[in-house]
């Protein structure tokens, strides 16, 4: 009724983003510590940017036909035929 979006869960579902946060806490707890691989939170945002962009455009997925996400993203959008008006919610060519 309000418009919102699902996004990993149903509308409204907070399970996704417990989740999400309890791994990250994890993450931080195990990487970054004295003696750690990483001493600071600068060195894991880093390194933790590096691997999301790898995740999201380098790796083979099999389910995708093994591709790139971002490749097979590029191939969807190229056989789309463009709206004048994408939905809300949708992301746009534009």
């Amino acid at each position: 009724e309000a418009g919102a979006l699902a996004s990993i869960g149903s509308i409204g579902d907070s399970y996704d983003n417990a989740l999400a946060e309890s791994l990250i806490g994890l993450y931080k707890t195990e990487c970054v510590t004295r003696d750690g691989p990483l001493r600071t939170v600068g060195d894991l945002e880093l390194v933790t940017a590096s691997w999301a962009h790898w995740f999201n455009t380098s790796r083979i997925h099999s389910k995708l036909g093994h591709v790139p996400p971002v490749e097979h993203e590029q191939n969807y959008y190229a056989h789309q035929a463009a709206r004048e008006d994408p939905l809300s919610g949708e992301p746009s060519l534009h």
